[in-house]
């Protein structure tokens, strides 16, 4: 699903808002999530899911064309980790079984 398709979506399932409020909605949201995490914070959505920024540590590459070795320096990327409500609907929905609780 695209921006686009979900900002039209959900004008679908709520006719008495505007498309164009839902989209700044969804922008706003989206903006505040940046925000958050490129300061270093940790979003959870509860039931869907959590966002954090995670360090890669610097390492020796190579260079895929010439072989040499190459210093890559530390980087940050974003990790998503999907809650347990939204495992279990993408397992049950795709025929399998469900996560077996401990």
């Amino acid at each position: 699903m695209t921006k686009s398709q979900l900002i039209e979506n959900i004008s679908l399932r709520l006719p008495h808002l505007l498309q164009r409020d839902v989209e700044m909605a969804i922008n706003i949201t989206i903006d505040a999530m940046t925000h958050h995490l490129a300061q270093g914070e940790r979003i959870e959505i509860r039931g869907f899911g959590g966002f954090s920024v995670i360090q890669r540590a610097a390492r020796i590459g190579r260079n895929p064309r010439t072989g040499e070795q190459v210093s890559l320096p530390i980087r940050y990327t974003t990790y998503f980790k999907p809650g347990l409500n939204l495992r279990e609907r993408v397992y049950l929905s795709k025929n399998r079984f469900p996560l077996i609780k401990d």
